[in-house]
């Protein structure tokens, strides 16, 4: 069980050896695996190493033994705000628990995400986690970088000023699906959306890069224009 061994090799070096920060890691998983692990789960919300900024969630940098929703440029779910105050801490075993299941650890949580349920996988994801925490690491340090977006989009593009009022219009179809409370029950929410997010994931879906089939239809039909305006009302609604 890859998650939870304290090596017995490392124990008795950390006795020994002189470099006893490396000696004393906890062996979690293969960081190297963990990137792409990392590229498929979480990168479509969350950005990581050099110049990592918040988006749809939280940048995860030096995530290990930080306190939850301790950011105080992001605005949290209330649920995982309330854990924050009362000293939930994002340490090994409380990481393995929320990307296994978000709900089950943090009821409430904005969070949209269904939980990895293979262990193996959920370790090499935190093992990659680590390193861009200041935790003592027996691996080199990764060279950091965030993730590219799914499609790289034209400055004009992203430039487009979307029409609250007319995104308000638009956004009856996908009402549909998604509650304008922001509520993700089933469905993953989009309130509060960073605007450059939401293009880019619309975009993503345009060009099938998604995989999602109804999202598929539903992009096809929209100019950049409409992306744009639905783009800013859902941001709005989290004003």
């Amino acid at each position: 069980m890859k998650g939870f061994i304290l090596s017995s090799t490392l124990c008795i070096g950390a006795m020994l050896a002189p470099i006893a920060s490396f000696a004393q890691a906890i062996a979690i998983g293969d960081p190297e695996s963990g990137a792409e692990v990392y590229r498929r789960e979480c990168a479509s919300c969350h950005q990581i190493g050099e110049g990592a900024a918040h988006r749809i969630g939280p940048q995860l940098n030096h995530i290990f033994d930080r306190g939850a929703a301790s950011h105080d440029d992001f605005r949290y779910s209330d649920a995982l705000a309330r854990q924050g105050r009362d000293g939930l801490v994002w340490d090994l075993a409380r990481l393995h628990a929320y990307i296994e299941n978000p709900r089950a650890l943090v009821s409430g949580t904005r969070m949209s995400y269904r939980g990895l349920g293979d262990e193996d996988r959920r370790a090499d994801l935190i093992a990659y986690l680590r390193v861009f925490s200041d935790q003592p690491q027996n691996i080199p340090e990764a060279a950091p970088t965030a993730i590219r977006p799914e499609v790289e989009l034209s400055p004009e593009i992203l430039a487009i000023v979307g029409d609250v009022e007319y995104g308000e219009y638009l956004s009856q179809e996908c009402t549909t699906c998604h509650q304008r409370s922001g509520a993700n029950e089933g469905i993953p929410g989009i309130v509060g959306w960073p605007e450059d997010d939401f293009v880019v994931a619309m975009h993503a879906y345009k060009e099938k890069l998604r995989p999602h089939e109804v999202m598929r239809s539903v992009a096809s039909r929209l100019g950049d224009e409409e992306i744009a305006a639905l783009a800013a009302y859902f941001a709005a609604l989290d004003e």
